[in-house]
């Protein structure tokens, strides 16, 4: 069974339990036909608009 090799100190211990490693927020871009928000390099959810091209068909 693995046991530790030696005392890990407190500033090593809590740098593992720090919030550094937490993922950050996803990039967030605005439409150009809505303006509304959406995810970079995809196809916008509210107006089915991308790069000005409609590509999805959406009742308005």
């Amino acid at each position: 069974m693995a046991t530790p090799k030696g005392k890990v100190s407190r500033s090593r211990r809590d740098k593992r339990r720090s919030n550094v490693w937490k993922l950050d927020m996803p990039a967030l871009s605005k439409c150009t036909q809505c303006g509304e928000l959406k995810a970079p390099h995809k196809v916008c959810a509210n107006c089915g608009y991308y790069k000005g091209v409609q590509v999805i068909k959406k009742d308005a």
